[in-house]
């Protein structure tokens, strides 16, 4: 298939699973869709969104860039919307971790065999932009001198605090605050999609009921229960993991150590910073999963089926 002026449209989408996006998903958190600090609509050609481009129409990229700085601080800085060198979150078990973890009773269920289960540390930092209620720019420091707010360590995000940056909407991911506002609101589910060049960002937003989404938090199988895999490999007190060698790697599949045992979680199958898919320089795993699920192998990675 051709798009405007007869430019492939797989030059144009730098990814089948993130075919909006002018990010090229590879080397770097810097080239994906979580570094916050820009809109790739702007990476692209003539500063035209991909959808501009089909089109010969819409908004540039810097007007989209604008529009996005309109939602959230822009900081100026990608690693900050999550990390911290100084004055980490320690309402939370994760690296020198910056931003605002939700304090929202997630709903879960129990298994068919009546274990119940509930998010740990290596998910609740992702739930913190994932579970849509958490304002996007949410930081306890930000850059410079004397923007810090231990405070905000948990909750929703603190408007005041974050508007002494700049007055800003501060919006969630998703709208489930009950509130008009949200990132869904121009990335929501829209039959002309992605409207204007905004893709949706359902699949994005988990919302705090869980009950549609694979456990996490929950305990890894122990030892010779039916139906599991084993894991070859063990970091003591840090991850047993699938890997080839007993170094642990960035596409090993992974049980997190978490309250004395070894759990499912968020970064079990997820690497938010990126997987190459092909060794070094290639692109990134869809998804931001440690392993391509083609033919099922991530989930036969644990599920002997």
């Amino acid at each position: 298939m051709l798009i405007a002026g007869g430019i492939g449209a797989n030059s144009v989408f730098a990814a089948s699973w993130d075919p909006y996006s002018a990010a090229t998903n590879k080397d770097s958190i810097v080239n994906s869709r979580h570094n916050l600090t820009q809109s790739f609509y702007s990476a692209y050609g003539a500063s035209l969104t991909p959808r501009a481009i089909a089109s010969g129409s819409g908004a540039t990229g810097d007007s989209a860039l604008t529009l996005m700085n309109l939602a959230r601080n822009q900081y100026g800085e990608v690693c900050v919307f999550c990390h911290t060198p100084h004055g980490g979150n320690i309402a939370v078990a994760a690296p020198l971790w910056n931003h605002t973890i939700n304090t929202t009773t997630y709903t879960t269920w129990n298994t068919l065999a009546g274990t119940s289960w509930y998010p740990g540390p290596s998910s609740l930092i992702c739930l913190g932009c994932h579970d849509g209620t958490v304002s996007i720019d949410s930081i306890i420091n930000m850059p410079g001198s004397g923007k810090y707010s231990e405070s905000n360590k948990d909750g929703r995000g603190n408007v005041a605090f974050l508007n002494s940056w700049s007055s800003t909407w501060h919006l969630p991911l998703g709208d489930d605050l009950g509130v008009v506002l949200g990132c869904r609101m121009c990335h929501g589910d829209h039959t002309d999609n992605p409207p204007q060049g905004a893709p949706s960002f359902r699949a994005f937003t988990i919302g705090a009921d869980l009950r549609n989404d694979h456990p996490v938090g929950i305990t890894y199988p122990a030892t010779g229960t039916p139906n599991f895999n084993v894991p070859a490999n063990e970091n003591v007190g840090k991850a047993k993991f699938f890997g080839a060698d007993s170094t642990l790697n960035k596409s090993d599949i992974r049980l997190v150590y978490s309250s004395g045992a070894y759990k499912v979680e968020c970064t079990s199958c997820h690497d938010p910073h990126g997987v190459p898919s092909a060794g070094t320089g290639s692109t990134f795993v869809g998804s931001f999963l440690r392993k391509d699920n083609a033919g099922s192998a991530l989930c036969l990675t644990c599920h002997d089926k």
